[in-house]
């Protein structure tokens, strides 16, 4: 099995062991001079210990104004050279090669991420995310920035790395001159299609110059921008083989850009591999291998886009971000050691899009690899964990491995907690695979966990613990509507999603946070007539940005009504009395209300623990209103000291 995605191929005189390619991630780890930091060394370094065959680095900006984050990377001058020299070695002792993708952000930037500077671009048209305007590059200024790319380009080759990647996707500064929907210009620059890719071909000539002949150089495409006036799959075709013309030698496909963010980084309702057709029809014109990416997240699918034609290697970034073992424990048969990123983007996206490194929401020890890993506890302790969900299963496998002996009390007869019913929505389906991951992990780590088994002081004190940890959840609002809490018509999310009730016919969801539009949208899908009524000005305020897109997408086309700007007056027997921002009132009718109007922490037993004097933390929904990333997070950070 994965004969294909295991067999090696050279590129350029670059041999790789293997197809699996890490592609790049804006991470913030880096100083905000550009310079390395051992976390940013590590975080690398623990994909390559992993078995992947290939990195490639993240945005190492060409110019000081290049930067679309405050904390990347940096090869704009000679000074930056040594601290990132560290990096290539600690790649190539475990046999995996490096690319530093240069880059400038142009337009798409901010005024946090550039203070002081100007942002720059083809054309003087804003993007549609930042708050400058930018000013067009001269043709003389662009010149400057060709020679800019290849400067770092020499700088990489310099500090060790294999070869450069070309960030030529995603609505960056090269894209800007190779798109009409941002280059206006009418110079040699703009215009026809050979002036709007000559800025492209001009620097993969100064990086080669400078560079040599044996220097991998790689180019990332945007197969098509899906806006008005972008690029298309054809234009793609063409600049693909222009660059395979001028002297690249392998070009990676993906797609979108700012403002089609929801195609670049896919969240989990798009299919797998839903970049593969365009990297298929890249393929189909050049001779250099092409690299895909795009919500591959397990070693089979890698190995079918591979097998089926489409792609020479596939990228696999956020999978990477989930589990830097994947490709060993792939080649070694143990695919149910493997995590696989479900598409959530929080950690990824989310934190990264407020510019603060980035997480990872099932894989809480990501930024901290160069802490070393998981040690063994000097004392071993008797720890009891009360709540099977993901924060106590995950606070259950670190202390196994720090060499605990774990018992975990759960008072349903399955693990996951919330995080179980939230798999049920579509486009969700996959948070299953982490949750019999975590059981899997504990039964090889000898975890007892007990089902059906609610936590008492009784069983507790039976157990004798040294330490307890409480990550036993919490309840279910029920807003102080008038007629609210008598109406048997009002149910939980979980009690839907769980199939503890039948669906209603007419349906209302009190509440438009996530929680809520997803049970909308499962309610919708089971042919339901479903309407949301949220007090905010818009649902789903919790959601990233891939996943807002996509689930009121999928609200629209199954008519899910949405009344936002809108409070719940009373509960009658004809409806759900509701009043928009003016006070006009109207009733929707209903044989059914789910309320998801937030959680409240539940601990009973927080009380009885300190009375008996035993120690004790809580983590998780019971420590206040927790996600599951945090949940794993807290439980991770609690239990590598415990």
């Amino acid at each position: 099995m994965l004969d294909h995605v295991f067999s090696p191929i050279t590129i350029n005189g670059m041999r790789l062991k293997n197809r699996m390619v890490v592609t790049p991630m804006v991470t913030d780890y880096c100083n905000e001079d550009g310079t390395a930091t051992e976390k940013w060394l590590a975080y690398h370094e623990e994909k390559a210990k992993g078995g992947f065959g290939l990195i490639i680095t993240e945005d190492y900006n060409v110019a000081p104004n290049g930067h679309g984050f405050k904390a990347t990377a940096g090869f704009w001058n000679d000074g930056q050279i040594e601290s990132h020299s560290a990096l290539p070695p600690r790649v190539h002792r475990h046999g995996a090669k490096i690319l530093a993708q240069i880059y400038h952000c142009g337009r798409q930037t901010n005024s946090g991420a550039i203070p002081g500077m100007k942002a720059r671009s083809s054309s003087r048209i804003a993007c549609p995310f930042s708050d400058i305007m930018p000013e067009p590059f001269t043709t003389e200024e662009v010149k400057e920035v060709v020679s800019q790319f290849g400067d770092a380009a020499l700088r990489a080759k310099k500090a060790g790395f294999d070869g450069v990647q070309i960030h030529a996707a995603h609505g960056y500064l090269i894209t800007q001159f190779f798109s009409t929907y941002s280059n206006k210009r009418l110079d040699e620059y703009g215009g026809n299609f050979w002036n709007r890719t000559r800025f492209v071909r001009e620097i993969i000539k100064n990086v080669r110059e400078k560079c040599g002949g044996d220097f991998v150089i790689d180019i990332r495409l945007s197969g098509s921008e899906f806006v008005e006036g972008g690029l298309t799959i054809e234009d793609t075709k063409a600049i693909a083989m222009m660059v395979e013309d001028a002297g690249v030698d392998m070009i990676h496909v993906s797609l979108g850009n700012y403002l089609t963010f929801d195609w670049n980084i896919p969240s989990g309702y798009r299919e797998h591999g839903l970049i593969a057709e365009h990297a298929k029809a890249v393929k189909s014109v050049v001779k250099v291998p092409v690299t895909v990416v795009g919500r591959i997240n397990d070693p089979f699918l890698a190995d079918s886009v591979i097998a089926s034609g489409q792609a020479d290697l596939v990228g696999m970034g956020r999978a990477s971000l989930v589990d830097p073992g994947m490709p060993n424990k792939a080649k070694e048969g143990r695919f149910e050691d493997i995590r696989r990123c479900f598409g959530c983007d929080k950690g990824c996206i989310g934190v990264l899009l407020s510019d603060n490194p980035i997480t990872c929401v099932l894989n809480p020890e990501l930024g901290y690899e160069w802490e070393g890993g998981i040690k063994p506890a000097e004392v071993k302790k008797n720890v009891a964990i009360v709540g099977a969900g993901p924060g106590g299963l995950e606070a259950a496998i670190y202390a196994a491995k720090r060499g605990h002996k774990v018992t975990v009390f759960e008072k349903e007869d399955h693990n996951g907690g919330q995080f179980f019913f939230a798999a049920v929505p579509p486009g969700k389906g996959e948070i299953t695979d982490f949750l019999v991951w975590q059981t899997t992990q504990c039964r090889k780590l000898g975890v007892e966990i007990r089902y059906n088994t609610e936590a008492t002081m009784e069983n507790l004190k039976e157990l004798n613990p040294d330490y307890v940890i409480l990550a036993s959840g919490a309840t279910n609002k029920r807003p102080p509507i008038p007629g609210l809490r008598d109406d048997a018509r009002v149910v939980d999310p979980g009690d839907v999603l769980g199939g503890k009730v039948m669906y209603g016919k007419r349906i209302v969801v009190i509440g438009g946070a996530l929680v809520g539009t997803e049970t909308a949208h499962f309610l919708a899908q089971e042919l339901r007539d479903v309407s949301i009524v949220e007090m905010r000005s818009e649902i789903s305020t919790d959601a990233v940005f891939p996943v807002k897109v996509d689930v009121n997408r999928h609200l629209d086309e199954r008519h899910v009504k949405k009344y936002v700007n809108t409070a719940v007056k009373e509960i009658r027997p004809e409806g759900v009395v509701i009043a928009d921002e003016q006070g006009v009132e109207q009733t929707l009718p209903c044989d059914q209300i789910v309320v998801a109007a937030g959680r409240d922490p539940y601990k009973p037993l927080e009380a009885g623990l300190k009375e008996a004097g035993i120690a004790y933390s809580v983590i998780g929904d019971a420590n206040g209103n927790k996600e599951a990333g945090d949940a794993i997070r807290e439980a991770f950070l609690l239990c590598r000291t415990l």
